[in-house]
């Protein structure tokens, strides 16, 4: 007997879901319900059609309701809001937005893809004018009106993430003077914060102003075009134009009330096909909990390549078909004036969070092509692993170019529960404009199989400030001269070996150069003359981005 399914929601999850249930039945009645006026559109593009590097609206719409009709033979219902669901006689309430009028759904079988809200807080003066969020179409559409009408010149984005950057990026391009509010300590929260100091310096250099460690507090009507927004800090920030970008919630009402289960972390709890504990409902996209293949723990992941997974694991699951959601990992990128960083797995942050233990972390900077053709760029990396296997357990990269295509192959080893050893045997592309014969990825490889093997043994930056270790700089004279670790001895790599008898045995040395190449080989020298030695991973740059940090928070 032919089904007939019912979609709530669009946009990633919901859409796809539909596209792949018409692909797999051709007899099945598909209805696609979505409150707003757009079936699918590109969430991901509203902060550059803000910033006009997207300038047609259409360019942002990915299928239209006539698409699905004529294509997939999909009925889609823009601006009808399905109110709620009657799981004993497996009908939905539906109102149409703009008459009122209520009607009423049966279903087979019904797929949830609610999505998210952005989170507007209860705060002072919330509800003035110029304040917006940015999830919809009609959302960046407003602001767009609003900056040419009012002729903004300063903006205040509260929040440091991704998409609150990418508004730093698209209005600051635009010529406003952009600041940005962020309640922890960095920008990028799913970055460490040694790794988003490069990021924040970059950000600041493009002329955009950080106010960390400092909450919103609330906002005034300064004037008849003007705002003040007030932080926790007590201090006040002239505006034409509030992003607010904190974060999303969710969307669960629908689904709370018809007694679906809820996780822990206020997303609709499924299983691996995408399946609620009510057998003839799916959810999927930003409102379901799903399981982190790192941590195990289960969370919301608000990102579209995880939503337009679960819509076909749902309508494959719908369909009789053995298909499953093996989790997520949080891979995400983000360009900002031309600063790329991306990330895949988890943060040190995180596993020291949930008390793990048994792993450990390197620092790299290599090119993103070999030294000797020319326009090469430092990316600076960081990888996380376990001790016992090797199995990868993180990375986070930062540069201007290639950055994106090292954490790819990675998250593509963390989803294959691949080991450093793995990356160390890892056959890349390699020609001089593109990489090197030992990429980035081999080399991270083989510092944590070093490492592993007990080739290298690793001193913490964080315990620099109490070690009693003889700091020994391994660089250049000119090299050190410019800079260098407090109380270090510089002894150039290449002299190391006449200065033996000066180097104390009885305590132990930890080693820096520039970005730990030229230490590695002076830890190796050292240990085979019998002495106690530790590297300082990534050298005197990696050091630079703990120092700013710690400078920033004196």
């Amino acid at each position: 007997m032919a089904k007939r399914i019912l979609v709530v929601g669009g946009v990633a999850g919901g859409a796809t879901c539909a596209a792949r249930l018409r692909r797999l039945s051709e007899d099945a009645e598909i209805v696609l319900l979505d409150r707003g006026p757009y079936v699918s559109f590109a969430n991901c593009g509203l902060p550059y059609y803000v910033g006009d590097v997207i300038q047609d609206e259409k360019k942002l719409l990915l299928a239209s309701a006539e698409l699905f009709r004529t294509r997939f033979n999909i009925e889609v219902r823009t601006g009808n809001e399905v109110l709620s669901i009657d799981r004993e006689n497996r009908e939905v309430e539906v109102k149409r937005v703009q008459t009122g009028e209520i009607y009423r759904e049966k279903y087979d079988a019904l797929v949830l893809s609610p999505g998210a809200m952005p989170i507007r807080p209860a705060l002072p003066g919330i509800d003035l004018p110029g304040i917006f969020v940015m999830r919809t179409i009609p959302d960046s559409r407003q602001i767009r009106t609003w900056i040419a009408d009012r002729k903004v010149e300063r903006a205040v984005i509260v929040g440091g993430g991704f998409i609150g950057l990418e508004m730093a990026e698209n209005l600051a391009n635009r010529g406003i003077s952009v600041t940005v509010i962020e309640m922890l300590d960095q920008v990028l929260p799913p970055l460490d914060p040694e790794m988003a100091e490069p990021v924040q310096e970059h950000l600041i250099k493009n002329g955009v102003t950080l106010h960390l460690s400092d909450g919103l507090a609330g906002f005034e009507q300064s004037s008849a075009r003007g705002l003040t927004v007030k932080t926790k800090s007590g201090a006040s920030l002239p505006a034409e134009l509030v992003i607010l970008s904190i974060g999303v919630r969710p969307e669960i009402a629908l689904a709370k009330e018809a007694g679906l289960a809820i996780g822990e972390r206020g997303g609709i709890r499924v299983d691996e096909q995408m399946r609620t504990n009510d057998p003839n409902i799916w959810a999927v996209g930003d409102a379901v909990e799903t399981r982190n293949i790192v941590t195990g723990e289960r969370g919301t992941v608000p990102l579209a390549g995880p939503a337009n997974r679960q819509g076909r694991v749902a309508a494959d699951s719908i369909c009789g078909k053995e298909s499953y959601f093996r989790g997520v990992q949080g891979t995400a990128v983000v360009g900002l004036f031309g600063l790329t960083i991306a990330t895949t797995g988890a943060n040190e942050k995180t596993l020291r969070r949930l008390g793990t233990t048994g792993f450990q972390k390197i620092y790299l900077h290599p090119g993103h092509h070999v030294g000797y053709y020319p326009s090469a760029t430092p990316i600076h990396l960081k990888l996380l692993f376990s001790n016992d296997d090797g199995r990868i357990l993180g990375a986070q990269a930062v540069g201007q170019e290639g950055v994106e295509k090292r954490i790819d192959v990675i998250a593509m080893a963390i989803q294959n529960g691949a080991s450093v050893f793995d990356l160390e045997e890892a056959e890349l592309c390699y020609a001089p404009q593109y990489g090197a014969a030992k990429d980035p990825v081999n080399l991270a490889g083989m510092i944590a199989g070093n490492v592993l093997r007990g080739d290298v043994s690793l001193a913490e930056w964080e315990s620099l400030s109490s070690t009693s270790a003889l700091l020994v700089d391994v660089r250049q004279p000119e090299e050190f001269a410019a800079g260098h670790i407090p109380n270090a001895v510089n002894i150039p790599l290449h002299q190391l070996r006449s200065h033996l008898q000066e180097i104390p045995r009885d305590r132990e040395i930890w080693l820096n150069c520039g970005v730990g190449q030229r230490s590695y080989y002076a830890l190796r020298l050292l240990l085979q003359h019998g002495f106690k030695a530790r590297n300082l991973s990534g050298g005197f740059t990696t050091y630079k981005h703990f120092q700013s940090r710690l400078l920033r928070q004196a």
